[in-house]
């Protein structure tokens, strides 16, 4: 049965808007906004839990390549965007959960915002509960309230962030390769849910295409 399916590409934790798609821009985006609302459109029409576990194991399977030749492209205020972005995190934290966490860990501390319980994730947070964090995240675009879900998800690149940013000031004195690209990521997370929120609203607008 393995056989069946593409080895799942390995994805590191600043790939966030480095995929390139498909050769026809034009026709990448036509496809990509079609497929990403009949996606979610049946996942919105089943009751069957299966159907939507296999929807959020997806990329476990089947790896992030053809999701990536369908949405990476797409605007990030988008909804195969905000879907592409989704996935991508989550297949980032299933591939790095104990270092995800403990950055995770970091932010709550150090983040003065209520996004640690808007992400939703107990405390403390180890490798098992980043990894179900992520997966609730994406379960709730299918099932519960969509800009919710983004907003969950935009609180949960915020702390991600400030963990990062956090752990680079340490970092910085005796390994100043390992800050800046801790920097690096710190930005894009906080790029990243910033366009999350501007999904959600978006979509609580009628807006989000």
């Amino acid at each position: 049965m393995a056989d069946d399916f593409h080895k799942p590409t390995q994805y590191s934790g600043d790939k966030f808007d480095t995929y390139e798609g498909g050769e026809d821009p034009a026709q990448i985006m036509r496809v990509a906004h079609d497929t990403a609302h009949a996606l979610l459109n049946r996942a919105r029409e089943t009751d069957d839990p299966e159907v939507i576990d296999r929807l959020v194991a997806y990329t476990d399977a089947n790896g992030l390549d053809a999701l990536a030749e369908l949405w990476a492209r797409s605007s990030p205020r988008s909804l195969p965007g905000a879907l592409w972005r989704i996935y991508l995190m989550r297949l980032v934290i299933r591939q790095d959960p104990t270092g995800t966490s403990f950055l995770f860990q970091r932010g709550t501390e150090v983040l003065a915002t209520i996004d640690a319980l808007v992400a939703g994730a107990p405390a403390p947070t180890g490798p098992e509960e980043i990894t179900e964090l992520a997966d609730r995240i994406l379960r709730g675009l299918f099932r519960g309230d969509f800009a919710t879900a983004l907003d969950r998800a935009a609180s949960f690149g915020r702390v991600l962030a400030a963990g990062c940013t956090s752990v680079a000031d340490d970092a910085e004195p005796i390994d100043p390769e390992r800050a800046t690209e801790l920097t690096t990521r710190a930005a894009r997370l906080a790029q990243t849910a910033e366009e999350f929120t501007a999904c959600a609203r978006l979509y609580r607008a009628g807006n989000l295409e």
